[in-house]
C-alpha cells in the first residue's frame, strides 16, 4: 500500500529527473511537441511516388489524381495532391491568361471573359472527391483520437487501481497486461499526448517502486531497460554524423517515442544518467537542425528580395507609349518573361510569400488594368475598321466580273491601297474578310491578266502587220489621192499599236508624206491632209493628253500669226506714201498675205479638232 501522499500526484510531471540545463530541456521539449505531432499523423505515413508532375500536361494531371484516389488511402496523398494541384494551377493559369489576351486582343471586355475546359472540369471533379473523402477520413479520425484517449485514460485508472490494491501474487503479470493494452492503443489528440504520457509513466515507476515485494522481477526488468535505453542513447549520439538534418530529426522522433513508449524506467540510481545523455545527444541534432533552418531562413530572405526586385521591374514598366495592338502585345511578352522569372526564383513557405504574392499581384494587376483599358477603346475602333472593310469587300466582289477594264482595274487598285491605311479588324472576323476580299481582287486580276495576255498576241500581229504594210507603201511608186485616202483606211483598220509600238505611226506618216508631195494639190490641202491623218491617229488611240496638247498648240500659232500679221500691217502704216509698186511696199503685202493664209490653215485645224468628240 501507498502512503496517502503519493496518492495525490495526477497532474503531469518532468520525464526523468528535469535537467536543469533550459537549453537541454527547450530542445528536448521540441522534439517531444514534434513527437506527439507524428503520433497523431502515423497512421498518414506511406511513401507514394513523388513524380515530375510540373513536366506533365494537363490531360496527365488529371490522370495522375485519378489513380492517386483509387490506388492509395486518402489521408496518404496530402503531398503528392499539394504537388499535382500547383502544377495544374500554374499550367491552368498560363493557360488561362493565354485565352484572355487572345480574347482581348480581339477587342473582347475583360469582365465578359469566360473559359471553359473539359480538362479543368474533370480536376475539379477529382478534387472535390479528394477533400470529401480527406474531410471524412479526418472526422473519423478525430472520434478515433478522443477515444483512444478515454480508453488510455482509463488503464491510468487501473494502473493506479492496482498499485493501490496490490497483490504480489498477480501484480506484476496485471502490471504486464496494462502495459501490452496501452501499448496497442492508437494515437491520441497531440494536444493530449505528453501529458498523458507523463501521468502513465509516473505511475509506471510508483509500481516499479513496489516491486521490492519482488526485487528479482524488478531488477531484471531495470537492467533490460537500462541496456535499451543504452542502445537507443547511441543511436541518437550517431545521428549527429547524418548530413542529412530532417531525416536526423525525423530518426531522432523515432528515438523519443520508443523511449516513451517501448521502454520501461530504469533504476533510481541511473535514471538521470541516462536520460541526461539522451537529453544532450537530443540537443546536438536540435542545435543542428536549428542553424539549418537558420541558413533555410537567409536563403528565403535572398529569395524574397530577388521576388521583390522583379515586383518593382514590373511596377516600373512603361506603358504610356503603347498606341497599338502590336505595342501590346510586345508588352505582353515581355510582362510574361518578368512572371516567368518570379516563378523561376522558387516556392517560399506559406508564411513568408504571402505578403510578397500580394504585391506581385497588385504589380501585375497595374498592367493589366493598363490593357484592358486599351483594349476597351479598341474595340470601338476595330468594330469601325470592321465596317469600313466589309464595304470594300462588297465593293471587290460586285466588280470582280466586271468587263470594263479600266474603270475596274482603278477601282481595284483604289479600294487595294484603301484596305492597307485600315486598322486592325476583331481577330474572329479578320481571316474570313481577308479572305473573301483576296479572292474577289485575285479573281478579277487573273481574269485581267488573262485578257491582257490576249491581247498581246493580238497587238503582235497588229505590229507585224503594220510593219509590213509601211514597206509595201514605202515600195510603191506613184499614189493618187484616192490612193492616200485608202492607205489610210487600212491603216486604221489593221487595229490599235501598242503604246511601245506607236512610233509606227510616224514611219507611216512620213511614208505618206512622201507620196503626197507628188500629187497636184494645193500646200493647203496638203498640209491638211497630213493634219487629219495624224489627228485621227491620236483619235483611234484614244490619247487624249495628244489631241488637247495638239489643240493648244494651234491656238498658240492662230495667235503667233495674229501678231506677226498685225504687226506688219502697223509697218505698212508708216510707209502709206509710198507707191504701190514700190518693193517694200510689195514685200510686206506679200507678207501680209502668206501670215492670212497661214492663219486660214491654222483656223481650219482648230475646227477639226474642236469637231472630234472626246
Amino acid at each position: 500500500m501507498l502512503e496517502n501522499n503519493e496518492e495525490k500526484v495526477e497532474q503531469p510531471i518532468v520525464e526523468e529527473n528535469t535537467v536543469a540545463n533550459s537549453e537541454i530541456e527547450s530542445a528536448v521539449n521540441e522534439v517531444e511537441n514534434e513527437v506527439a505531432n507524428e503520433a497523431e499523423k502515423a497512421e498518414e505515413k506511406h511513401e507514394i511516388k513523388m513524380l515530375d508532375y510540373a513536366s506533365m500536361e494537363l490531360d496527365s494531371l488529371v490522370d495522375e489524381l485519378s489513380k492517386l484516389l483509387k490506388g492509395h488511402p486518402v489521408q496518404q496523398l496530402k503531398s503528392n495532391v499539394e504537388a499535382l494541384k500547383s502544377a495544374f494551377n500554374t499550367k491552368f493559369g498560363a493557360l488561362l491568361a493565354e485565352k484572355k489576351a487572345a480574347f482581348l486582343a480581339d477587342g473582347g471586355n475583360s469582365i465578359d471573359f469566360q473559359f471553359s475546359s473539359p480538362v479543368k472540369s474533370e480536376y475539379n471533379k477529382l478534387l472535390g472527391e479528394y477533400k470529401s473523402k480527406r474531410d471524412a477520413y479526418y472526422s473519423q479520425l478525430e472520434s478515433q483520437l478522443k477515444d483512444n484517449l478515454e480508453k488510455r485514460n482509463n488503464l491510468i485508472d487501473e494502473l493506479k487501481s492496482l498499485i493501490t490494491n496490490a497483490d504480489p501474487k498477480t501484480m506484476y503479470n496485471d502490471f504486464q497486461a496494462i502495459q501490452k493494452r496501452w501499448k496497442s492503443i492508437g494515437a491520441v489528440p497531440k494536444t493530449k499526448y505528453n501529458d498523458t504520457w507523463k501521468i502513465y509513466h509516473h505511475h509506471v515507476e510508483r509500481f516499479y517502486d513496489l516491486l521490492h515485494l519482488n526485487k528479482d522481477f524488478r531488477e531484471l526488468d531495470f537492467k533490460h531497460n537500462l541496456e535499451e535505453k543504452l542502445k537507443l542513447i547511441s543511436r541518437a549520439e550517431a545521428l549527429n554524423e547524418v548530413a542529412d538534418v530532417n531525416a536526423a530529426f525525423k530518426d531522432l522522433q523515432e528515438l523519443h517515442r520508443m523511449w516513451k513508449e517501448e521502454i520501461g524506467p530504469v533504476g533510481k540510481d541511473h535514471r538521470e544518467e541516462v536520460w541526461g545523455k539522451f537529453s544532450e545527444a537530443t540537443k546536438k541534432i536540435h542545435d543542428k537542425r536549428h542553424q539549418y533552418f537558420k541558413e533555410l531562413k537567409s536563403k528565403y530572405q535572398d529569395m524574397i528580395d530577388a521576388k521583390l526586385e522583379v515586383v518593382a521591374e514590373i511596377n516600373a514598366y512603361d506603358t504610356s507609349n503603347n498606341k497599338t495592338h502590336n505595342d501590346w502585345q510586345k508588352s505582353i511578352v515581355a510582362i510574361e518573361a518578368m512572371r516567368k522569372k518570379y516563378f523561376d526564383i522558387g516556392k517560399l513557405p506559406y508564411s513568408k510569400s504571402e505578403s510578397v504574392w500580394q504585391q506581385f499581384k497588385a504589380a501585375t494587376k497595374k498592367f493589366n488594368t493598363a490593357k484592358n483599358t486599351f483594349y476597351k477603346f479598341e474595340k470601338s475602333a476595330q468594330n469601325d475598321n470592321l465596317k469600313k472593310k466589309m464595304a470594300l469587300v462588297e465593293l471587290a466582289e460586285s466588280i470582280k466580273d466586271s468587263d470594263d477594264w479600266n474603270e475596274a482595274t482603278n477601282t481595284m487598285k483604289r479600294i487595294q491601297a484603301d484596305w492597307k491605311k485600315i486598322g486592325h479588324v476583331p481577330r474572329k472576323f479578320s481571316d474570313d474578310i481577308w479572305k473573301r476580299f483576296k479572292n474577289a481582287c485575285n479573281f478579277y486580276f487573273d481574269r485581267l491578266h488573262a485578257q491582257k495576255n490576249e491581247q498581246n498576241k493580238e497587238q503582235l500581229a497588229v505590229v507585224e502587220a503594220k510593219k509590213e504594210y509601211i514597206e509595201q507603201i514605202k515600195a510603191s511608186e506613184s499614189f493618187t489621192l484616192d490612193n492616200v485616202k485608202e492607205a489610210i483606211l487600212k491603216w486604221r483598220e489593221l487595229g490599235s499599236l501598242p503604246r511601245n509600238a506607236r512610233h509606227l505611226d510616224e514611219k507611216f506618216n512620213k511614208a505618206i508624206d512622201a507620196h503626197l508631195g507628188g500629187l497636184n494639190m494645193s500646200r493647203a490641202d496638203i498640209e491638211m491632209m497630213k493634219f487629219k491623218n495624224v489627228v485621227d491617229t491620236y483619235l483611234a488611240q484614244e490619247d487624249y493628253r495628244k489631241l488637247d496638247g495638239e489643240q493648244y498648240f494651234i491656238r498658240k500659232r492662230i495667235d503667233e500669226t495674229v501678231r506677226e500679221m498685225q504687226q506688219l500691217e502697223n509697218n505698212l502704216s508708216f510707209i502709206s506714201n509710198a507707191t504701190a509698186d514700190n518693193p517694200l511696199v510689195q514685200n510686206v503685202r506679200k507678207g501680209i498675205q502668206e501670215f492670212k493664209d497661214q492663219l486660214d490653215v491654222w483656223q481650219a485645224k482648230l475646227e477639226y479638232v474642236k469637231k472630234l468628240d472626246h
